[in-house]
């Protein structure tokens, strides 16, 4: 297999706002499925988004302007299941489960991120502001970048503003409270949330210019809430 094909993924995923975001060789323990056509995977590269590049390819396709139900996971696998064959790869998700393949645990094996204390992957550059929409499973042993050296962000934060900016105190440094965070979501109390996105989200420190616009911020959080 030619050795550009993650410059040629990456070119592929750009006008969907979609990044190359590492890959590793699995190991047992890793989960990683087997393929439909029962080859052994030597290589899974994950594919996400960072940042509100995403926003404009998602916003003009036809699953969100029919809104269409799960319309970015439907987008997102129209998108990706295109774009794999070309490259001899099979695409899996996040979504469509339960059961649910293991993303997070899949992303830091092949990214710079860590587990921040609201429970969601945080990245040096880009914060919490990103995501992990699909993984390519390749027959081929590819050459893969080195995942970046670094720090955990968090471990250097010494007043959490994350754990204090929520209304409702739904998280603490274990634990999250899905069911209180969407009551208040949902409640009049909660509009700034609903409609600028998470305030505990929003005052992490770190990747503050990949924040999402409001439009983008408030079209997940109506999604969260059903």
């Amino acid at each position: 297999m030619s050795p550009d094909i993650l410059d040629r993924l990456a070119r592929g995923l750009a006008p969907h706002g979609l990044l190359f975001r590492g890959g590793f060789h699995p190991q047992p323990g890793d989960d990683v499925p087997a393929r439909a056509d029962g080859a052994r995977v030597a290589t899974v590269v994950m594919i996400g988004n960072a940042g509100p590049a995403l926003w404009p390819a998602f916003t003009g396709s036809p699953e969100y302007r029919t809104r269409q139900a799960h319309a970015l996971d439907a987008w997102t696998r129209r998108v990706v299941d295109g774009i794999a064959p070309g490259f001899g790869a099979e695409a899996c998700y996040p979504f469509g489960g339960p059961p649910h393949l293991p993303f997070q645990r899949w992303a830091m094996r092949a990214d710079t991120v860590w587990v921040s204390p609201l429970q969601i992957l945080v990245h040096p550059e880009f914060g919490l502001w990103h995501a992990y929409r699909a993984a390519l499973l390749f027959v081929d042993r590819l050459a893969l970048p080195e995942r970046a050296a670094g720090a955990r962000p968090c471990d250097a934060c010494a007043d959490r503003p994350c754990l204090a900016a929520c209304p409702v105190d739904a998280f603490t440094a274990t634990a999250y409270d899905s069911a209180r965070c969407r009551e208040h979501v949902r409640s009049d109390a909660g509009r700034a949330c609903l409609t600028t996105g998470c305030l505990a989200r929003q005052a992490c420190p770190i990747g503050r210019a990949a924040r999402h616009a409001p439009s983008q911020a408030e079209w997940h959080m109506r999604a969260f809430i059903g």
